[in-house]
């Protein structure tokens, strides 16, 4: 089993990468806040009063964004437990480091290609499926590691 001291190299990976996709999360849902306000389109009547807008559940930017958001929020728990178990299995530090970094960095060309539809498929199914292979793999690694010291 890996030490678990912030000075081992690969907790301070998975702290970085971490600390990435939860300042990602925290743009994304302030992305759907302003796209509401500068549209004028809020989804509860006491705003429209504050803000001079209307209620509408289906505007299409607005739904666009905020399905980029509720794919974060359904994708990116699921690394930080993964990713927090897996760094107890002791992996390599190059290795460990390339999954982070791939998995943060199509997250958020995800979000991205998301929000911008201009860039066709499939930059987004990619963007999307890369994370999630990674996010297999630690998973499998954390399950196979650790029935076999049982």
């Amino acid at each position: 089993m890996a030490m678990l001291t912030v000075t081992n190299p690969l907790i301070q990976a998975y702290i970085l990468h971490s600390a990435l996709l939860a300042l990602k999360l925290i743009a994304i849902s302030s992305m759907t806040g302003f796209t509401r306000l500068s549209r004028r389109v809020f989804a509860n009547p006491e705003d429209v009063k504050k803000f001079r807008g209307v209620v509408k559940f289906d505007d299409p930017v607005i739904e666009r964004t905020r399905r980029a958001q509720m794919n974060d929020l359904e994708n990116i728990p699921a690394f930080w437990i993964l990713g927090a178990f897996y760094v107890t299995t002791g992996p390599g530090l190059g290795w460990t480091t390339v999954l982070f970094r791939m998995f943060t960095v199509c997250r958020f060309i995800h979000t991205f290609v998301y929000v911008l539809p201009v860039i066709p498929q499939p930059s987004r199914a990619i963007a999307y499926g890369i994370p999630y292979l990674i996010n297999w793999y630690m998973g499998l690694q954390v399950v196979s590691y650790y029935i076999s010291i049982m």
